[in-house]
């Protein structure tokens, strides 16, 4: 491979970045009211209030407020409910329009607005990642990149869209705005292949979706 087709080859888009990019054009999760809308999930009222309540009362249950990750904060309509629980709030998205619009309109001295893809990048230092909603739109092989990294946070908050029921975990998708609950199948991070080694595991919130399918499960890992 020559220099000029080995430069047009690292030049090349991110497959996930541009599923996601084109997700938010052609509001692939509904329009909203808002240029930018990351789907009923970070909108309903039913779903984001309980969540914001469970890790309110999870980041204000520590002696000193912490530094928050949020990895993949969409359109920051959850995380903006978030920030004041914590010490610096760090939100990342894969988006780069999406990071400019949160940067103008979500302004503060505590939040930093920061484009990365998880899988790929190196992620900001903090002391709690949260992570809602997101794997489950990824590879495994990007599932597997990312765990590789939450093992540097002492407290990790994942939330998952899973099925009803028993289910075989973590089968394969390739990345995008689909989710492993079309295979009857989600995230499960410390079953195989990814073997997330946490010291404990604490279910913080289970809610079942307006319209029935499967359950949106919000768990809390501490790490070490």
């Amino acid at each position: 491979m020559n220099d000029e087709n080995a430069s047009k080859k690292r030049k090349k888009p991110w497959p996930t970045k541009a599923a996601m990019e084109q997700v938010y054009e052609l509001h692939l999760w509904g329009k909203g009211n808002a240029d930018f809308y990351s789907g009923e999930g970070s909108h309903d009222p039913e779903l984001v209030n309980p969540y914001v309540e469970v890790v309110r009362s999870f980041l204000t249950s520590v002696e000193k407020p912490l530094i928050v990750c949020d990895l993949g904060c969409g359109d920051f309509n959850v995380g903006k409910e978030l920030i004041t629980y914590a010490s610096t709030y760090i939100a990342v998205d894969i988006v780069p329009d999406l990071i400019v619009r949160n940067t103008k309109k979500f302004s503060a001295e505590s939040v930093t607005f920061h484009c990365l893809d998880i899988a790929v990048d190196a992620l900001p230092i903090a002391d709690c990642a949260l992570v809602r909603q997101v794997l489950q739109h990824l590879s495994n092989a990007e599932v597997e990149k990312v765990v590789r990294k939450l093992e540097k946070y002492p407290y990790v908050i994942l939330t998952e869209h899973l099925p009803n029921g028993s289910f075989i975990p973590n089968k394969d998708i390739i990345s995008g705005q689909g989710i492993r609950l079309k295979k009857q199948s989600g995230i499960d991070l410390l079953a195989a292949p990814f073997h997330f080694k946490v010291k404990e595991e604490k279910q913080l919130l289970s809610i079942v979706p307006k319209n029935g399918k499967g359950v949106i499960v919000t768990t809390l890992y501490t790490v070490f």
